[in-house]
């Protein structure tokens, strides 16, 4: 177990990270019927990609107020700092508060609440990520952008959702925009798509981290430039496998991008829809790809160093990781 291996975190959905036992004290709380949701284990009943989002939609209907937002903020980041969290970024999607009554400025507070609770409870530190959805298309995700809640905590911009809509050229003023506003950028890309989204954020985004960005591996060409241009890549092993990228953690390509001297970091991206947790997937990338303190360390100092935040904050994070082993006594 790397329980007391600092870590953090790059890629996680805020709403894809609500537990199931969260979900059902709102769902009483609103008098929301969500017994279809849930399997018979207890948690999300999804089969394919089609019916994970309809699964997601589902759940993320639950939440309806800024405490809402607080609550699961407080959930997420409590959780990760038990598995030894000392940083972790969220997206946020405004468009999805929207649509069950929640204000842009409602539900950035509420996380932001959240985040801030958790903070006082572990001292882990968190940030928010405003992100766009790509099947929505270029003129809502630039609205996104120009009428973005201003917060201190949103000190990213990203690009998720079906990687196949649209040409990334069309979302290259969104991402001018929020570059001009200070805020670090990242782009889904490489995940259902193959090397050529992850090539193509590159060049309209503009970006220096791509989420997910894993089937780079099927270009030589690509790793090569992702290691020259010092490109970080947000892996996601679980959710690769859960959603059929790969058989298993043994075939995921994690250890080979990293020996090939990619900077690579672990997430969970959807964590309680997969199964895992962000301290589940720092165990078995130990586990099964036999990676070593040392090397789960690095990932973390790759993580805070491509964080998006302010130096004086990295400086202390960074100090954090540096003053853990090695090797672990």
């Amino acid at each position: 177990m790397t329980t007391t291996l600092p870590k953090a975190e790059l890629h996680c959905h805020i709403e894809g990270a609500a537990s199931p036992a969260l979900v059902r004290r709102l769902a009483d709380r609103h008098g929301i019927d969500l017994a279809d949701v849930f399997d018979e284990a207890g948690g999300y009943a999804w089969h394919d990609f089609a019916s994970f989002l309809v699964a997601y939609g589902r759940v993320s209907s639950v939440f309806r107020s800024a405490d809402d937002f607080r609550d699961l903020a407080r959930d997420y980041f409590l959780s990760i700092a038990a598995e030894g969290a000392i940083y972790g970024e969220i997206f946020i999607v405004p468009d999805i508060a929207a649509d069950n009554g929640v204000s842009a400025d409602d539900y950035v507070a509420g996380l932001s609440d959240g985040m801030a609770e958790a903070e006082a409870e572990t001292g882990i530190i968190g940030r928010m990520i405003l992100t766009g959805i790509r099947h929505l298309g270029p003129a809502r995700v630039r609205a996104l952008v120009e009428r973005a809640a201003r917060h201190p905590r949103i000190t990213g911009f990203g690009l998720a959702g079906d990687e196949t809509m649209h040409h990334p050229r069309d979302f290259a003023d969104a991402f001018r925009i929020a570059r001009e506003a200070g805020l670090g950028l990242t782009a889904h890309a490489g995940e259902l798509a193959g090397p050529q989204s992850v090539r193509d954020a590159l060049d309209h985004f503009g970006v220096r981290r791509i989420g997910h960005g894993v089937r780079a591996i099927e270009d030589p060409a690509l790793v090569e430039r992702l290691v020259e241009e010092d490109i970080v890549l947000e892996l996601c092993p679980g959710s690769n496998v859960a959603l059929g990228l790969y058989p298993s953690i043994t075939q995921h390509p994690f250890r080979r991008l990293m020996e090939a001297a990619v900077r690579v970091t672990i997430n969970s991206d959807d964590p309680p829809y997969f199964h895992t947790t962000l301290g589940h997937e720092y165990d078995e990338l130990a586990r099964v790809q036999g990676l070593g303190h040392g090397a789960l360390l690095a990932a973390t100092r790759t993580a805070i160093e491509a964080a998006f935040v302010d130096e004086p904050t990295r400086a202390r994070l960074l100090a954090r990781v540096d003053g853990a082993s090695a090797d672990p006594a």
